[in-house]
């Protein structure tokens, strides 16, 4: 399937980004492992949600779906799911893949996972290791680097662990297969990474404590089913805020987008470009703080990006990369090496596409250097989503503002994360 994107005279209108994919995954892990049923509101029914789902199922958990975005998840508790008879497919979800190994290295049987072959490619030593030293039995590909993965878990016990490279689904793996290990289980992290986790296993009552990095986890205490509200996801408002910025007289609102601070690095970065964004109606429930987001169009500036504040907004720079090419001057972003073992290495993806719309793009060893040349800089181009539905939806913003149509070709990997991503953006294209 393929994309045609016009230029955008203009974006306006208010709006909702489908629910928060991070915390969607982790309320239908959680909820298979408490007691009782867990209804969640806003749910993202994407893909890579949906194969958590899936696999959740083959072990033994049932869901009731009330609509397309409510569902309720009957709770097996700890020690409920049973061994599948089938191999778990996470598609194309590392989420999936990572935080389900964790899960499954505390089940007394055997399991297989595996995905398709852009997630077969991802690097999971990152993950197996520490479960590994914690007593699961895990073999895969290259010596357990890469999928398929087959668990024998059980007979776990905690360990301290201190993760080499700041990784939100590392860190998750090993809290949740803490729940299952004898004693008490940390993981320190280099910087602070999404906490999604963390808050969601205090909500869900689990005996969980954080202090300098290091969040520590006891083992065996039950899961108590909850009510969960996702809040919109701020990864799929990015591509609504960049699009707000740089298309000529835009003035977009996204209502109740989670604005966890752990995840709100693409506002700060955007604002320090120059960015109009305010921030209000800010609620919160299940421990996770949302607003509404308004954006209107702005002259942007290069800047410079790395350190503590790339965990916070590594899904993002794809489209941060379209930001700095309609800004004036250079921006440079370093310390993003991650990148390059996404679905796609999105280092390589991103400043291949960018330079087909004219913007001279650097790949650096651990970051980019996009030379910005003013919000009518692009020109119209055909890319390629690299099966990569952040790459995908990135260049369709930056066609809005270039002069001339913009062809993006194999989107279907979009729907991994948003899949209304075209009609929300028509919709904000219709004149009120």
């Amino acid at each position: 399937m393929d994309l045609k994107i016009t230029p955008a005279k203009t974006l306006s209108g208010a709006t909702r980004v489908p629910g928060d994919k991070s915390i969607s995954h982790r309320a239908v892990m959680l909820g298979a492992l408490a007691h009782g049923d867990t209804c969640i509101e806003n749910f993202l029914p994407s893909e890579d949600c949906l194969a958590t789902v899936r696999c959740l199922n083959a072990l033994g958990v049932k869901f009731t779906a009330a609509a397309k975005d409510k569902l309720y998840v009957h709770g097996q508790g700890l020690t409920g799911l049973t061994e599948p008879f089938e191999v778990l497919d996470a598609g194309n979800s590392g989420t999936t893949m990572r935080l389900l190994a964790g899960i499954l290295a505390g089940q007394p049987f055997f399991s297989i996972l595996t995905g398709d072959a852009s997630l077969c490619r991802r690097p999971m030593g990152r993950v197996v290791k520490p479960l590994t030293q914690m007593g699961a039995k895990i073999w895969g590909r290259q010596d357990g680097n890469y999928p398929p993965l087959s668990i024998r878990g059980g007979k776990l016990k905690g360990i301290h662990y201190t993760l080499p490279v700041a990784s939100a689904q590392v860190k998750s793996a090993i809290l949740l297969a803490g729940l299952f290990a004898a004693g008490k289980t940390s993981a320190a992290e280099p910087v602070p990474t999404r906490d999604h986790t963390e808050r969601m296993l205090k909500f869900f009552k689990a005996d969980i404590s954080l202090a300098n990095n290091t969040v520590q986890v006891e083992g065996g205490r039950p899961l108590a089913a909850k009510k969960i509200y996702v809040p919109g996801d701020i990864s799929a408002a990015a591509f609504f805020l960049v699009a707000g910025a740089i298309v000529p007289k835009a003035d977009i609102t996204l209502t109740k987008v989670g604005i966890n601070p752990t995840r709100t690095g693409i506002i700060e970065v955007l604002k320090k470009m120059g960015a109009d964004i305010t921030i209000f109606n800010q609620q919160e429930l299940n421990n996770e703080p949302f607003a509404d987001l308004r954006v209107k169009a702005a002259s942007l500036k290069g800047v410079s990006i790395g350190g503590k504040l790339v965990p916070r907004l590594i899904d993002e720079i794809p489209i941060l990369a379209v930001a700095a090419a309609c800004a004036q001057g250079d921006t440079i972003i370093r310390d993003a090496a991650e990148l390059k073992v996404k679905e796609s290495n999105r280092l390589a993806t991103v400043a291949e596409e960018l330079r087909k719309f004219g913007v001279e793009t650097t790949e650096l060893a651990d970051g980019l250097i996009v030379r910005g040349g003013g919000r009518d800089a692009l020109q119209g181009a055909e890319c390629f989503s690299h099966k990569d539905h952040r790459i995908a939806m990135a260049m369709a913003v930056a066609g809005l503002a270039a002069q001339g149509q913009t062809l993006i070709k194999d989107t279907e990997c979009i729907a991994t994360s948003f899949p209304d991503f075209e009609q929300v953006l028509n919709t904000l294209r219709t004149p009120s």
